[in-house]
């Protein structure tokens, strides 16, 4: 059964990205756009548009042309915002990367990219310098001023901008790195109607945010902060104060100190908020909604969470793969389906999938959850066979979640097929650990698996099996010095063999249910 929106359709307006967002930017004049948390350094609504523009001239004087590739490789900053667009503005493609990404991990989504340009902040040059320098790219900007790289604001010209032909629908804007439903990153590309539609979507009830203050305190490199935290609230004339890396009492004194409105954020970030006594020390009374992403939310721990603040709260579903959402609650039902993700957005359909036979599952029955809207990706890049896994003949996108529709019309995530783990809304891909851990001489197999944890929702436990003599603090010793902080093994066990299906599949899932059987036995 195909279900659709219970919202009517919103028109999505052919145009690109910054036409679109900034169309009347330069209208609110010194209104501030964007703020920086630490420093209280503002970019104004007419500072901002003069900016995407100064910068967009100078990298068309530069050479840089529709088509090719900016990198991104920093936190969030009011910048991040200005180089956005004006690489959008010439057609260019926005890669953004991690800033936890080790040079080894950059340099990889760099090349696969085809990134000619990179953007970093001095904190991060090093590994930047590394890994464009495997890569090929042929220039480093940097925010502010360090040696070896040429500053981001000489990109600032007199000069106007190039007039380029942009096909919203085809063009693309950005180029993410997803893990998709399962496997090794790969690069989700979003056109500028994807993004388009997306705002248009999750704006549909035109409620006014102009008096708004948002904290974008989840990553820019990161959909949801592309959409939610940057795009919406300036097209939505709010303004944003960005914070370079989180802390609770950070991000507690920044909601106190710039009286912000709303915050969209993700499930540990919630239990923080519900339960450590460090919260009572700020004013957190300007706070009216919290919208929560990026992994599932308890409805116990949502409604905890809004009774303590005493503000609205709801969540949203989606992927990188759809621009952000598919799925949100929107304002007005802020409060009223805890645990829930809310109903489609407009424009939106989907189908719940009997994982077994591929049938539509009967009512009330969980299964996959398939969607189809105009915010659904262009494809996986330079990968037509994993782009057709994911989306197929019929427009569907797979999400390899599972899912149980509510009376209500909304849609509760109950559990998933993919086998991504979830570290406070970072995605780490077992088959990724597992290759770093078969370079060891003496690990001969492995097989890494998602394990609970309060604070982060799941962690990454690896099992490994082993010709030498190796501790299991070794182990965890060894990945660590190849992957992000966010990646790092919490738990290793050492172990004879590692379960695998006949074809050779690793059965994850009998590592888990071994593991929870541990676990209450223990």
């Amino acid at each position: 059964m195909v279900i659709k929106s219970p919202f009517p359709d919103v028109e999505i307006p052919e145009v690109p990205l910054t036409e679109f967002v900034l169309a009347h930017a330069g209208e609110l004049g010194d209104k501030p756009a964007l703020i920086d948390a630490p420093s209280g350094r503002t970019i104004t609504y007419a500072q901002l548009v003069d900016s995407v523009r100064a910068v967009a001239a100078g990298l068309d004087e530069r050479g840089f042309r529709k088509g090719e590739v900016f990198a991104h490789y920093t936190p969030n900053l009011p910048e991040y915002a200005v180089a956005f667009h004006a690489v959008a503005t010439l057609g260019g493609i926005n890669t953004t990367a991690n800033p936890q990404l080790t040079a080894e991990e950059l340099s990889s989504q760099l090349t696969a990219s085809g990134a000619r340009l990179l953007v970093t902040v001095p904190e991060l040059l090093d590994k930047a310098t590394s890994a464009a320098r495997r890569a090929g790219v042929e220039e480093i900007f940097v925010y502010g001023e360090a040696n070896g790289a040429t500053r981001f604001a000489s990109l600032r010209s007199a000069g106007k901008p190039p007039e380029v032909a942009i096909d919203p629908a085809n063009d693309l804007l950005a180029l993410l790195y997803s893990s998709g439903t399962t496997g090794l990153p790969k690069g989700v590309m979003l056109t500028h109607r994807n993004v388009v539609a997306q705002i248009c979507q999750v704006s549909f009830e035109h409620v006014d945010w102009s008096g708004d203050r948002i904290v974008a305190v989840l990553p820019f490199f990161h959909t949801y902060g592309i959409v939610w935290l940057m795009n919406q609230p300036l097209y939505r004339d709010a303004t944003v104060v960005t914070m370079p890396r989180y802390s609770l009492a950070e991000f507690l004194r920044v909601i106190q100190d710039y009286r912000i409105t709303r915050a969209f954020v993700v499930p540990p970030i919630v239990l923080a908020l519900a339960k450590h006594p460090l919260v009572d020390e700020f004013d957190l009374s300007s706070l009216e909604l919290l919208g929560c992403g990026a992994a599932p939310l308890s409805a116990e721990l949502e409604i905890a969470c809004g009774s303590r603040l005493g503000c609205r709260t709801g969540q949203g579903y989606g992927l990188t793969e759809t621009s952000s959402n598919t799925h949100m609650v929107p304002d007005r039902l802020t409060g009223q389906m805890p645990g829930e993700v809310g109903p489609l957005v407009p424009n939106t359909e989907c189908r719940i999938v009997d994982i077994a036979t591929g049938e539509d599952a009967r009512a009330g029955e969980p299964g996959e959850l398939c969607v189809r809207g105009p915010q659904v990706m262009k494809g996986y890049l330079n990968n037509p066979e994993a782009t057709a896994q994911a989306i197929d003949a019929d427009g569907w996108l797979h999400t390899g979640d599972v899912a149980r529709l509510q009376e209500n019309g909304s849609v509760r995530i109950v559990d998933r097929i993919k086998e991504l783990i979830k570290y406070k809304g970072e995605q780490i891909a077992p088959a990724e650990l597992e290759a770093l851990l078969l370079t060891h001489p003496v690990i001969t197999d492995a097989a890494v698996i998602p394990i609970p944890d309060e604070e982060a929702g799941e962690v990454p436990k690896a099992f490994v099996v082993t010709t030498g003599s190796i501790t299991p603090e070794e182990v965890a010793r060894f990945v660590a010095e190849h992957v992000a902080a966010y990646e790092k093994l919490r738990a290793v066990e050492i172990v004879e063999q590692i379960p695998k299906s006949p074809s050779g599949k690793i059965l994850r899932r009998v590592l888990i249910e071994r593991e929870r059987a541990a676990a209450m036995a223990g």
